[in-house]
């Protein structure tokens, strides 16, 4: 029997109506005969709220904090309602969703009282969103007749105590889901888990970080040996570029465990940067598909797609970044230079996305954020120093761009008209990358994609839609 580890993201849960489709899209697996997992985020926007709930407490604003909690509670108690009709299931579900804001309600309290967030505080406060979503949605699959069961998932997703981002502990992993969720399996039951939230050795509640429940997924999905991990969102998979930029975006049908790496850390939005990880290891293909479209195949991604005639199969966009220069006309090829500049950089916690150097100077391009200030004052005491925000990183993702010849001159030739702040080509066989103002990013993005998109290869990208958009009504 084939094991499929299913993640449905805040907009497939969002309310009664998107958890009435997330359930007949689990039922056709089970029907099927797969063994089912159900990860599952937070009802869409809750997140956001919690951490404002708790910043408001936080600074003393717990009147604020409280009212944003009491919204929550009645969206939640309206959802379940809607969706369990059973008497006693719906006033059993009712009660543990006011247990779980009576519990929320005093930490905002404590919040308002000692007037400090810390980062322990933070994922305690913002797992109740998945805490309270994973409840209800296993409520509403028993309902419809699917055999689930509700699973904490932090009683299997075990990790290092780096609260806001925690690293995953593999080998506790494995034996937790060995030990809780493997036999639930077994007895043909559905579990339902939440995702992005985890827990530490102790059992303190922490977080994988914003986009965690992809993690959570393929994490799961990974210590199963599953056949497959299915991703399910609002989109119908990956695209040629944001379809909201260009409206001729295609959907891409198969890429490779590699390019989708290097798209979603560059700025797509489909995938949480860390996601495939864990498929990569065992080689478990994963499926990113469309919950309001569930007949459409979406994106397949696999340890090596086909071959491709088009050079590239998609371009991302990375915004709000800043480009740090670093000049120092008699230090730069110093034993030990370059290294003292990354210790900085790793001291402030602060990854880089692109280096660039020269014989006096060396370029790195980072997220903008409040630690830039005093990044640029640890170096200023190696060199000189100057930052510039408000810029984006636009990267190609194709095979063998490398070996291309021509490649780049075909690029830069499409933006022409658009000035080039640094370029990173070599480096992967896969990417090319340069960084532009912020300000031109849509249309560099449009003139790349009108340049490479005319003649796509149509065993790759979804051409058929394509021709069905923009033929003439009869």
């Amino acid at each position: 029997m084939s094991l499929v580890v299913m993640k449905f993201g805040g907009t497939s849960v969002e309310d009664p109506t998107a958890i009435g489709r997330t359930a007949a899209i689990v039922e056709s697996r089970v029907s099927a005969g797969k063994q089912t997992v159900v990860v599952v985020s937070a009802m869409s926007k809750v997140t956001d709220q919690l951490l404002r709930a708790a910043s408001s407490a936080a600074i003393g604003d717990r009147t604020g904090a409280l009212a944003i909690s009491s919204r929550l509670r009645s969206r939640h108690r309206d959802t379940a309602v809607a969706l369990v009709k059973n008497a006693p299931d719906a006033a059993e579900l009712g009660n543990l969703i006011d247990q779980k804001f009576d519990s929320l309600d005093e930490i905002l309290r404590g919040l308002a009282a000692i007037l400090e967030l810390t980062p322990r505080i933070s994922d305690l406060v913002v797992s109740y969103g998945e805490r309270i979503s994973s409840r209800i949605i296993a409520a509403a699959f028993i309902e419809r007749g699917i055999n689930a069961v509700h699973l904490d998932a932090r009683d299997i997703i075990i990790t290092d105590s780096q609260f806001q981002r925690a690293i995953p502990q593999d080998a506790l992993i494995e034996k937790r889901v060995a030990e809780h969720l493997r036999p639930l399996l077994n007895h043909g039951k559905v579990p339902v888990i939440g995702g992005f939230i985890a827990s530490n050795e102790a059992g303190i509640t922490t977080t994988l970080g914003r986009g965690g429940s992809d993690f959570t997924g393929a994490l799961i999905g990974g210590a199963l040996g599953a056949d497959a991990i299915e991703i399910w969102t609002d989109v119908d998979g990956i695209m040629t570029s944001d379809p909201r930029v260009c409206p001729d975006a295609l959907r891409v049908k198969v890429i490779s465990f590699e390019e989708a790496a290097e798209l979603a850390y560059f700025g797509a939005k489909v995938l949480h940067p860390a996601t495939i990880l864990p498929a990569v290891k065992k080689n478990i293909p994963v499926h990113v598909l469309n919950s309001r479209n569930p007949g459409n195949e979406g994106t397949r991604i696999i340890s090596i797609a086909p071959h491709c005639s088009s050079p590239f199969k998609s371009i991302a966009v990375k915004k709000k970044l800043s480009i740090i220069d670093v000049v120092a006309s008699r230090m730069l090829m110093t034993h030990g230079y370059l290294s003292e500049i990354f210790s900085i950089f790793d001291k402030h916690q602060c990854p880089v996305d692109m280096v660039s150097t020269s014989e006096v100077s060396v370029s790195l391009t980072v997220d903008s954020n409040e630690k830039l200030p005093a990044i640029a004052a640890d170096l200023s005491k190696l060199a000189d120093v100057k930052y510039e925000g408000k810029k984006a990183l636009v990267c190609l993702v194709g095979e063998d761009i490398r070996g291309r010849n021509g490649m780049a001159a075909q690029v830069f030739t499409a933006i022409r008209h658009i000035n080039v702040r640094m370029i990173s080509q070599g480096a992967s066989e896969i990417n090319m990358s340069f960084m532009i103002d912020e300000d031109d990013a849509d249309e560099a993005v449009r003139s790349l994609h009108a340049a490479f998109f005319t003649d796509p290869d149509p065993a790759i990208f979804d051409v058929e839609a394509q021709k069905l958009a923009t033929e003439p009504a009869r």
